[in-house]
């Protein structure tokens, strides 16, 4: 029998599917449910050592005969700090020792309770990986745990071997081993550098083929790469594309962009016709709750993701493998390997998102940004803020000459206006911007700077405050907390872009909103930067988008 504890189930389960059986066992009492259960496992070789100090080398050797990652595991306090000598002779000599601590509750370190120090981290830059396992209590605990320990066990022999430190909080009751089997684990694989003779090459091609629903994701690339003709028509067949505005040009054909909506108003019984079996991944950021969200309630069989640099990134909840590759060099190695069938799933989701309606809203901030979008010249670069702004942009189709440009690393208000301006100073294309208030007036000092140049044209979008705090279910912003959480006020940009040398325009309503935004939107002005902004009412505004999505769910 095994122990209770999930968090040890999930990490002794790895290790046997990562292949790292010989673990070299210190005595101790916060580590006997870790002993226990590894020293039971008829799979494990498991070595006594007393003294940590020599038990970190005996580790070492294991792992040098072979060249197989091996462990060694104590318990909480001052143990750990005795492998340190054998963690830092295991990093200069590049051995894969994964070193694994039982660790007393977060809570109590620090608190005159025995055997306790800062555990997490204690080995700094000498691993090349350190984790801190949950405590598991809820599912969502349990996929934290998987993950960590794979991000873990896979760095011990990523770009080179070494060791990895994972750090085991465990709360008593110790000795309760209630648990006659190991539990089913998801396990994350990696593969580095494939070519076509390689046989795990090959059983990637196989399993991709055994798919029938095949899905692409592409997150943001501020890139445009053009496939080659040959290519193009051979991989876009084969998969349902999808793609939000931030993702520019990275995809061979003409992707699904308008998912957001068609999830919000899928009806129950479409749902496992649209859920893919096999979900390819790559680039960066993506913006849509509700894909998230759908994804995680209804996982793939299998998630791999494309990254050069081979990150675990686990957004969705299912992630089973990691090609560190180029995408585009992936995608086109597999192109001519695709079998011969063309899947009916692409269809389905074009068809089912082509009766998805776009929209026609009257005077708002929605609105404002569809105006902006159909005026658009065909070659320009447009840069949306955080928040509302960039949700609204995708409610419309924008020409695939334009190149679109957001923070979304961190996905925070702040410097949307500095890095347009910025990105403007050294294009030679008009570079238009829509940003909300919040964002404008946090990063107003962006016009405080010799380099606006006149290719600047700002759409800024003021209705008092937070748009899209309207927006969030649940949230009541009733009596005084309103002020607070939306940031209520009644600025105008006015002044501050007059004194900039702005050519400054404004809207109230939607004759207004026409006229200004065909000055807006034209290239004659060239001697200054545009400024314009359109002033709503953002419960109105908040009111129509919900029956935007309303109607939708009824159709």
């Amino acid at each position: 029998m095994y122990t209770d504890k999930k968090n040890i189930l999930q990490l002794v389960a790895l290790l046997e599917a990562h292949g790292i059986t010989k673990v070299v066992l210190c005595p101790g009492s916060r580590n006997i449910p870790l002993v226990h259960t590894l020293s039971n496992h008829p799979n494990f070789t498991c070595y006594p050592v007393t003294d940590e100090r020599s038990a970190g080398y005996f580790a070492i050797g294991l792992a040098l005969n072979g060249g197989k990652p091996a462990a060694v595991c104590c318990t909480s306090g001052t143990a750990l700090l005795n492998l340190h000598p054998a963690v830092a002779e295991a990093f200069y000599q590049n051995v894969p020792l994964v070193v694994i601590s039982a660790d007393r509750p977060a809570a109590w370190i620090g608190q005159m309770d025995g055997q306790t120090l800062p555990q997490p981290g204690v080995f700094q830059n000498l691993v090349k990986k350190s984790v801190n396992l949950p405590e598991i209590h809820t599912e969502e605990d349990e996929w934290y745990c998987n993950r960590l320990v794979n991000e873990a066990l896979l760095e011990t022999k990523h770009h080179g071997k070494g060791p990895v430190h994972i750090n085991v909080p465990i709360s008593e009751p110790l000795f309760q081993f209630t648990s006659d089997a190991l539990p089913e684990v998801r396990v994350i694989t990696r593969y580095q550098g494939l070519n076509v003779y390689d046989r795990d090459y090959n059983d990637l091609i196989d399993r991709m083929n055994k798919y029938q629903k095949r899905m692409i994701i592409v997150g943001q690339m501020n890139l445009i790469y053009l496939f080659e003709k040959k290519h193009t028509k051979l991989l876009y067949k084969h998969f349902a594309w999808l793609t939000e505005h931030i993702g520019n040009q990275t995809v061979p054909g003409i992707p699904v962009k308008n998912f957001d909506a068609a999830i919000y108003a899928m009806p129950e019984e479409k749902i496992d016709q649209m859920t893919p079996e096999l979900l390819i991944t790559y680039g960066g950021h993506v913006v849509s709750k509700r894909l998230k969200k759908f994804l995680r309630q209804h996982p793939p069989k299998e998630h791999w993701h494309i990254s050069p640099d081979g990150e675990i990134v686990d957004l969705y909840g299912a992630l089973t493998t990691v090609i560190e590759m180029d995408p585009f060099e992936f995608l086109e190695k597999i192109a001519s390997l695709m079998d011969n069938r063309t899947p009916e799933y692409p269809r389905v989701w074009e068809n089912y998102c082509k009766i998805i309606p776009e929209p026609d809203f009257a005077y708002s901030e929605m609105a404002a940004v569809g105006a902006l979008i159909k005026g658009l010249p065909e070659l320009c670069a447009l840069h949306l803020a955080n928040s509302s702004v960039i949700r609204y942009a995708q409610l419309y189709s924008v020409p695939s000459t334009v190149e679109i440009c957001c923070n979304r690393g961190t996905s925070g208000i702040e410097g949307s206006l500095s890095t347009a301006v910025g990105y403007a100073a050294a294009s030679d294309k008009l570079n238009f911007i829509a940003i909300g208030d919040l964002s404008f007036f946090y990063d107003m000092n962006a016009l405080w700077n010799v380099n606006v140049r006149p290719n600047l044209r700002i759409l800024l979008l003021n209705n008092g405050g937070g748009e899209i705090f309207h927006t969030l279910r649940g949230l009541d912003m009733s009596g005084t907390s309103h002020k607070f959480i939306a940031a209520v006020h009644k600025t105008s940009a006015k002044g501050w872009a007059e004194e900039r040398g702005f050519l400054y325009l404004q809207a109230e309503n939607e004759a207004e909103l026409a006229e200004t935004m065909q000055i807006f939107t034209q290239p004659e002005e060239k001697e200054r930067p545009l400024l314009l902004e359109v002033f709503t009412n953002k419960n109105k505004d908040a009111r129509m988008l919900k029956n935007y999505y309303h109607q939708l769910k009824q159709k």
